[in-house]
């Protein structure tokens, strides 16, 4: 009898541990993909694998507007439940999906560690917690187990599975609701974000300002009415987001954008503005990209678009033959344009009594010298942009702040 108690309180926890792990893994998808503020800065990013920017940002976040972590809730709430009022049917359902369950944990972590090439830290807590709630259902027994495989997990109460399949249906579409509400309300956000953009105090340029440019539409760099500087790294999750929305702003602002790179490649090897070791490999795919000014845009955008790949040094190898760049790497001309970009992070002033300096991790935005830590969504961007090239074309009056109203893309 107590050992059955005190299995039943380890399944209550593994399940609610379960629970808890999910509701964070959603909380930091809604975050990262729908910020709420211009004030939120960076998400969670603790090196190049262990971070959960990648997830978030990945094809497999969500199912048709659903967080996968949606299913891990509810997973792990009927085990829990299951501890609470045991039964033998409640069991052997439970134990068919802790078996899919776990087949499916173990898919995603492949497809973390051999593809993404990172481990999302919440989703681990959840992996840990699966894994071990399947363990503790394989060494329990029920009237119905036979001895073999099959009459241990494939013997489920089709009542509770039909009960478990309604419930997981409203609860999904639910959540895909709530999704797209939540994707309407970034247009309804915007004006505010203008506001807040605007309400950050104005600061100077770099001294340095990087002549690699994504886009550039006048020949002085200041007279465009969009100036961005952005602080980045080749390998943070964070910069690729920011590259994606960029790649469709740069083609919807064409002619009124200048986009400068600022390499600020968050590893050791060459930024001592920092104290992050975070991106092996990032110094050198800044040389390779800055060896040829002329093949910059080239080489930036095969690096975003091959991100995973840029992980690898074998990778970067062949990247820096292709373009005649082999020299890169050990070129002192090349090096020191580098670290004289990656200085000019010294120059902002602190913006938190953790961080020396204001440039103190990827990305950091200076728009129309103005400073962003980290991103925004591609909404909150093009609003900040528009509102950018109305107040160059339109008028000296900054009423029009106040009264700013997106149009939709």
């Amino acid at each position: 009898m107590g050992e059955k108690v005190g299995t039943r309180i380890l399944s209550f926890a593994f399940g609610m541990g379960m629970v808890v792990a999910s509701a964070m893994t959603i909380r930091h998808f809604f975050m990262a993909n729908y910020p709420t503020s211009i004030f939120q800065g960076s998400f969670c990013d603790i090196n190049a694998f262990f971070n959960c920017d990648s997830s978030a940002f990945s094809v497999i976040s969500q199912v048709r507007g659903v967080p996968l972590g949606y299913f891990g809730m509810l997973v792990g709430a009927l085990v829990a439940l299951g501890a609470v009022f045991p039964s033998a049917p409640i069991e052997r359902t439970n134990k068919t999906i802790s078996l899919f369950n776990v087949l499916g944990v173990i898919a995603l972590l492949l497809f973390s560690v051999l593809y993404l090439k990172s481990l999302c830290l919440l989703c681990s807590g959840y992996y840990v917690f699966s894994i071990a709630s399947f363990l503790l259902f394989a060494q329990s027994r029920t009237d119905a187990d036979v001895g073999s495989f099959r009459s241990r997990y494939f013997q489920p109460s089709w009542k509770h599975v039909a009960a478990y399949a309604v419930l997981m249906l409203a609860g999904a579409w639910g959540f895909s609701l709530y999704h797209d509400a939540r994707r309407e309300a970034q247009l309804g956000v915007t004006s505010n974000i203008v506001k807040q953009y605007y309400a950050l105090p104005v600061m100077k340029s770099p001294t340095v300002v990087s002549p690699f440019l994504e886009a550039q539409s006048t020949e002085r760099f200041e007279d465009a009415p969009i100036r961005l500087i952005e602080y980045a790294d080749f390998l943070c999750p964070d910069c690729l987001y920011l590259s994606e929305q960029l790649a469709k702003l740069r083609e919807e602002f064409k002619g009124k954008i200048n986009i400068a790179f600022q390499f600020f490649p968050l590893e050791a090897k060459c930024n001592d503005v920092v104290d992050k070791d975070k991106h092996p490999g990032a110094c050198d795919l800044s040389y390779i990209a800055a060896y040829n000014p002329a093949k910059f845009a080239q080489i930036h955008d095969e690096i975003f678009s091959h991100f995973i790949e840029a992980k690898s040094t074998e990778w970067r190898r062949q990247l820096a033959i292709k373009y005649n760049a082999e020299a890169a790497l050990t070129d002192p001309a090349t090096k020191a344009l580098v670290y004289r970009i990656i200085q000019t992070g010294r120059e902002y002033e602190r913006t938190s009594d953790k961080f020396p300096f204001g440039i103190r991790s990827t990305p950091t935005l200076i728009l129309n010298n103005r400073l962003i830590i980290g991103t925004l969504p591609y909404a909150q961007l093009r609003a900040i942009f528009q509102a950018l090239v109305e107040e160059k074309e339109g008028s000296n009056n900054r009423n029009f702040i106040e009264n700013w109203v997106p149009t939709r893309p």
